[in-house]
């Protein structure tokens, strides 16, 4: 099963499984809630899950399927390699991560090792997840301070929209350029941006 928002993506995808006999596509899916739905019908060996849907994300779908089959394989296949966005991935029960610009004869060959009952990642993904067991990951409070920043506000706006004051917005923010290894604001945000913090949050 294909669970993604924009047919095109569904389509090119079913296209590269269509031609593999050892694969039938049996349901496709434009949203999480329907993708729940549809495994409950299909029961498909492996589902194709995208990160970002309307209604029901694939973190959400992906941990819905698990409640309803805790030896499903769902495999996220997403543009996001942020290595949070990849550990809520797994946290979820996700059987892999693969990023969406993977090669045809690769995605064929990594379905294969899901089903085979492999749970391994592409290097690009375990490189990146490799640097969260760092002690860099941002807190909640510290990524509400830095949202608020990449709105253009300043640490006075920011500590009076949180209610804190200036000096704490300050010291948060000395804190998240130490943890992302930042040499300023808006590196900070970019960085995060790139690792998928605004996804997770």
């Amino acid at each position: 099963m294909i669970a993604d928002d924009h047919p095109l993506l569904r389509s090119g995808i079913a296209a590269v499984l269509a031609g593999t006999p050892r694969f039938a596509l049996v349901a496709e899916a434009c949203d999480g809630l329907e993708a729940v739905e549809l495994y409950r019908q299909h029961r498909p060996d492996i589902t194709l899950m995208d990160l970002q849907m309307p209604g029901r994300n694939g973190i959400e779908a992906t941990s819905a399927i698990l409640e309803l089959n805790p030896k499903a394989h769902v495999i996220i296949l997403t543009t996001y390699s942020g290595d949070v966005q990849v550990t809520r991935g797994l946290k979820a029960g996700a059987s892999g991560y693969i990023l969406k610009n993977l090669a045809r004869t690769d995605l064929s060959d990594y379905i294969m090792a899901v089903h085979a009952g492999q749970r391994t990642l592409p290097p690009q993904i375990a490189c990146a997840l490799a640097s969260s067991f760092q002690d860099d990951a941002l807190s909640k409070r510290e990524i509400q301070v830095l949202r608020a920043v990449a709105d253009g506000n300043s640490n006075q706006k920011v500590g009076a929209s949180l209610g804190l004051s200036e000096d704490t917005i300050k010291a948060h923010m000395k804190t998240i350029l130490q943890k992302l290894d930042a040499r300023d604001r808006t590196h900070a945000v970019m960085i995060a941006l790139r690792r998928g913090y605004w996804e997770a949050n």
